[in-house]
């Protein structure tokens, strides 16, 4: 059966152009929890929203990539110039210093930061044994011998870095001194940090419940009295009854509904 055209269309190798829907992928009004969805951003997707929140969206394992943190990223770059930095300031640890020099060399397309330009000399303090305690810096001295000792930052190791003006560096002193803004992304998470949220998650989680029993409505009493009317205490008679009983309740189902209405005080 069917018509030949819809034969047709079926055998075809040909598969039918479908156009995309206008309804959107992004879940807009999140439903369930009234504290995720006052927390829920329109903007984002259902994981991104989650994962902001701290919860996880699917409790199965993840497959495939992920993306990226930009966050833990950037804290990863800064951690690997320090490395390099104290690698070598303390050429005692060639194990160190290699280590620093491949994590370095995995990424050639980098640019490197401020904290990873070349030390030329280092003041440090030892001990009685020869270990060194601490690194004293020169740019923490006030004194004006050390400001024109120190080396600029030169990240993209320019040639020409020694020879510029001082007017460049009183700028980036200023620059130093004062607060760096973290935008507006960072002041909304402030707001509203993720502890908060899974704290009040918890805190409906935990709330105890009080159980409420079941009672009888007025129908389902009305319905029992003409049982009871009709077959008197004969429960196999009221299940077998097509009329009075016509969603074939059973017999010892009708039976618990009319030692509950008894328990109720009505008399039957």
């Amino acid at each position: 059966m069917g018509r030949d055209l819809q034969k047709r269309k079926r055998r075809s190798s040909r598969a039918a152009v479908r156009q995309p829907s206008s309804k959107s992928k992004r879940l807009m009004f999140p439903l369930g929890n009234s504290i995720v969805a006052q927390n829920w951003d329109k903007k984002q997707t259902a994981s991104q929203n989650y994962r902001r929140l701290g919860l996880v969206n699917r409790l199965k394992a993840p497959t495939g990539g992920s993306e990226p943190d930009r966050k833990t990223k950037q804290s990863g770059l800064v951690s690997e110039s320090t490395a390099v930095l104290t690698s070598r300031s303390t050429p005692l640890n060639s194990a160190a210093a290699s280590s620093s020099k491949a994590s370095k060399s995995a990424d050639p397309f980098s640019i490197a930061l401020a904290t990873d330009a070349v030390v030329s000399e280092v003041r440090v303090e030892r001990d009685e044994n020869g270990k060194i305690i601490r690194i004293l810096d020169d740019t923490t001295s006030g004194s004006s011998k050390s400001k024109k000792n120190k080396t600029k930052p030169n990240p993209l190791n320019d040639p020409l870095n020694a020879f510029d003006s001082d007017d460049d560096e009183e700028g980036e002193e200023d620059e130093v001194d004062g607060e760096e803004w973290g935008g507006i992304e960072e002041q909304e998470e402030a707001e509203l940090p993720e502890g908060n949220i899974i704290k009040q998650l918890e805190e409906e989680a935990n709330r105890p419940q009080i159980k409420v029993p079941r009672g009888q409505s007025a129908r389902e009493r009305e319905w029992l009295e003409d049982l009871v009317a009709k077959h008197g205490s004969n429960l196999a008679a009221m299940a077998r009854d097509r009329k009075l009983n016509p969603m074939q309740q059973t017999a010892a189902d009708i039976g618990r509904r009319l030692k509950k209405l008894r328990k109720e005080g009505v008399s039957i």
